[in-house]
């Protein structure tokens, strides 16, 4: 359960008693709520495919959303999409017309509001019914739709008791496992059938912020020493040597001590140990991420390489990303220097002079690693997706190959958990470079980490504190 204190109960400016004599209280329009931006996000999900924070970020300032409506319009929309499945079977234990015939903000907007109800204990049952229900007048949908979304809601309030848990087995002995068909099947043949149980049974729950401290600006026993004096729970991290996990924290970032003076970067513990294959470092040498994001590895790369003077470049085509990157970078480290390239890795192979001591590419993936931080994944991939992004894989690998001197270190990474993206990705790149050997990663990771190498990959699975990742360590002879 998570406790949520909902906006919506907070008394409201404008009462009846506050109007003056001869005033006469009008019907509002009902207002853009976060019940609203969660629904039509969801719907407009089921339409488009795209990364939710792209879909809500429209929403989110179309509705004016800030602080705590904003947070809980993304706890509800991660919340349904985490258990999709499991509510679509308690909606039917309630709903005597069939799900797929119901009018999509209908469908989404029972989604929440059941969700509300099983999952967010701080919420009224009033408020989770009635807000939800309010959602529909904003669409102008019909009072008897309305009222239908009002009455199946109080029946799953009244019939509580028939809800199994979220775990309870079936008659076949399986628990909901709310991901796709093909995804769960894959993992089974690959994994077996009680890895893939609880690879689902993580992805269906919430994860806890963890965070990176910037080596450069304090140290790890400081960092949590300064939460833990503003009550803010924080415990070291064994498998990264810089890892802080917030387990009971769910606040905007930006709130938590440290982030304007730089001490921390948001960074799953499996993300942080990918950085740490780049090594041995050399004096002046260069280093290139050619994936860079949103720059989480290429500041982990300045802190790592600070006593050898290595200049560092980072390449990213993507605007939004970049200036994420840009603000990222000077937020940590406003006295370094990173040769920033917009770009694709082929337009810079093309106008670099340069060739690089160690290069990462952390490569687009379908992310089935991170399903837990980002939902919506299991929903939008498909088994047919993964030659797309095999094929774009090689092509990075190929590119880097290039790039790298003799001798050089070249990581491979990805957050997914498919064969087709990892290891296959690698066995046929060295296949068409004999240049390149495959370097075991465990003698460059922390002992505790060393756990997930496996045939000379780090390839962790997602656990309750860490990510699903996938990294090779090449060097080229």
């Amino acid at each position: 359960m998570k406790h949520y204190k909902d906006p919506a109960t907070k008394p409201s400016v404008i009462d009846g008693d506050n109007l003056s004599e001869g005033q006469q209280s009008l019907p509002r329009s009902p207002s853009k709520t976060a019940r609203f931006a969660a629904i039509e996000t969801l719907c407009r999900l089921k339409r488009n495919p795209l990364p939710v924070p792209l879909l809500f970020e429209e929403l989110a300032e179309e509705c004016s959303l800030i602080g705590q409506d904003r947070h809980l319009a993304m706890n509800l929309i991660y919340g349904v999409l985490r258990q999709r499945q499991y509510l679509d079977n308690c909606l039917g234990l309630f709903c005597r017309q069939p799900l797929k015939k119901l009018h999509p903000f209908v469908h989404q907007a029972l989604a929440v509001g059941l969700y509300q109800l099983l999952f967010l204990d701080r919420i009224p049952e009033s408020a989770a019914v009635n807000e939800t229900v309010n959602a529909l007048k904003v669409v102008r949908l019909p009072e008897r739709l309305q009222g239908f979304v009002n009455g199946v809601l109080r029946a799953g309030i009244r019939g509580r008791h028939r809800i199994p848990a979220p775990v309870s087995p079936d008659a076949a002995g399986m628990p909901v496992l709310n991901h796709p068909v093909w995804m769960t099947d894959r993992w089974e043949r690959h994994f077996g059938r009680q890895e893939m149980l609880r690879i689902c049974a993580c992805n269906n729950t919430q994860p806890p912020l963890v965070l990176r401290v910037n080596s450069l600006a304090i140290t790890r026993d400081e960092f949590c020493a300064r939460l833990q004096k503003e009550e803010i729970a924080a415990h070291a991290r064994t498998h990264a040597p810089d890892a802080v996990i917030l387990p009971g924290y769910h606040g905007p970032v930006q709130d938590l001590p440290g982030f304007t003076e730089g001490f921390f970067q948001v960074q799953d513990e499996s993300a942080q140990l990918v950085s740490l294959l780049l090594a041995p470092f050399t004096q002046g040498g260069h280093l290139l991420d050619g994936c860079a994001g949103l720059g989480g590895k290429t500041s982990h790369i300045l802190e790592l390489t600070a006593d050898v003077q290595a200049t560092v470049t980072a390449v990213e085509p993507d605007p939004r990303r970049l200036t994420q990157l840009r603000e990222n970078l000077t937020r940590l480290h406003p006295q370094k220097s990173v040769q920033i390239h917009h770009g694709t890795l082929l337009d810079f192979s093309k106008i670099c002079p340069t060739r690089f001591d160690a290069i990462l590419i952390d490569a687009p993936c379908s992310g089935t690693g991170v399903i837990r931080r980002h939902p919506d994944i299991r929903w939008n991939r498909q088994a047919a997706d993964l030659p797309g992004y095999r094929k774009t894989q090689r092509q990075l690998l190929d590119l880097a190959a290039v790039l790298l001197l003799p001798g050089g270190v070249l990581v491979y990474a990805t957050c997914s958990l498919e064969p087709e993206e990892n290891s296959e990705v690698v066995t046929g790149f060295l296949k068409e470079h004999p240049e390149f050997n495959l370097s075991d990663c465990a003698p460059f990771l922390p002992v505790p980490a060393r756990q997930s190498v496996d045939n000379g990959f780090f390839q962790p699975h997602p656990t309750e504190s860490a990510d699903g990742f996938f990294a090779a360590r090449l060097v080229r002879q």
